[in-house]
């Protein structure tokens, strides 16, 4: 089985080619400001983006027509259970729409189906980040005008949760796993039976202090800092998500630097890292709760599971709720290819979004 898989960001393109599980082929297309300038809209640059898709794999000489598919990663569509979704007419237009807002990813099922259509083969999206699986508790809070979502890195988690079961020798379906996305923003997951019953809300900086996300804050002093006529709306935003965390505290999200700074013994650098790894902690500690204690494996994964010192910190806090199984990089590639081939094989069938 021959796939192309399309995974859009804001200022790039990444494409692969795979052929059965194996990768054959991979770039990474850069979209510059000027390039991107004329569009007021992340969606309308699904043609120019299309176009370099195709020019680029015409010049590696891929024939387009040999492709049994296109997966292209997910956007904010309406929260959805998880699983691998047939490009619709209903889905493209919530894409194009921006039903839950824009976003570069909203491009990827817009994309798939501008070249899967004319060859006439499927064009699928795969564990979007709005993926909704949350037990019912698991929505409410104490003020009745506010409910909690499901937004995490939904694509990931099923990624390695899956990778996690199969070390285990069990299906996904029967393990108790607590997932933690580690990247810009970090997202805690609790996976049982198959299902994600509680994760925080990364996108909006809910959670553990991150790179840059700001982590969970005392209530009354947000309140306070957004009728102290400070900052704006969107300001204020940024300051949870974007420019918050590691952002805002250290005016990094580059763990390297950070950890640079700590060799050098720079006390600020040392309390932050801590902070970091200690809300991680706690919030694999919620976790745990969540599964009654029942937990098969912790599971880390994300750009920052390569830092070995981050992994020991979570260790020397978490690592007596359970068996602790590392699984570093985002493999967001990987994972779309792998659900793809789960439906062209016949083991896994195409929900449709509805």
């Amino acid at each position: 089985m021959r796939l192309l898989i399309i995974n859009p960001g804001s200022t790039s393109t990444k494409i692969a080619v795979y052929e059965d599980e194996k990768e054959v082929f991979s770039q990474s297309i850069s979209h510059s400001s000027e390039e991107v300038a004329p569009f007021a809209r992340i969606v309308e640059q699904k043609g120019f983006r299309k176009d370099i898709i195709l020019r680029v794999l015409k010049e590696r000489t891929i024939d387009a027509g040999s492709f049994d598919a296109v997966v292209g990663r997910g956007g904010l569509l309406e929260p959805i259970p998880s699983g691998i979704y047939a490009v619709n007419d209903r889905l493209l237009d919530d894409l194009f729409r921006g039903v839950q807002g824009e976003h570069a990813s909203n491009l990827g099922g817009l994309i798939a189906d501008e070249i899967a259509r004319p060859l006439g083969i499927p064009a699928y999206i795969v564990d979007p980040v709005v993926v909704d699986e949350l037990a019912d508790w698991a929505r409410l809070t104490g003020v009745a005008e506010i409910k909690r979502r499901s937004i995490f890195h939904a694509l990931n988690h099923k990624y390695a949760a899956r990778l996690a079961a199969k070390e285990l020798g069990r299906p996904y379906e029967d393990c108790s796993l607590i997932v933690c996305h580690l990247g810009g923003g970090i997202s805690v997951g609790a996976h049982l039976k198959g299902r994600v019953v509680d994760v925080n809300n990364a996108l909006n900086g809910e959670g553990p202090i991150a790179p840059e996300r700001a982590g969970t804050v005392p209530a009354g002093d947000l309140v306070d800092l957004c009728l102290s006529g400070k900052l704006g709306r969107d300001d204020l935003k940024r300051r949870l998500a974007g420019k918050g965390g590691l952002v805002a505290l250290l005016k990094t999200n580059d763990m390297r630097q950070v950890e640079a700074r700590m060799a050098q013994g720079e006390a600020e650098a040392l309390l932050v890292f801590e902070a970091m790894t200690a809300t991680i902690a706690k919030t694999i500690g919620g976790a745990a709760t969540v599964l009654r204690g029942r937990v098969d494996a912790i599971v880390l994964t994300g750009g920052l599971a390569f830092s070995q010192k981050l992994v020991d910190g979570i260790i020397e806090r978490a690592g007596f709720l359970g068996r602790l199984l590392v699984y570093p990089g985002e493999n967001e590639m990987i994972a779309l290819a792998t659900a793809g081939l789960r439906v062209l094989r016949g083991e896994e069938t195409a929900k449709i979004y509805s």
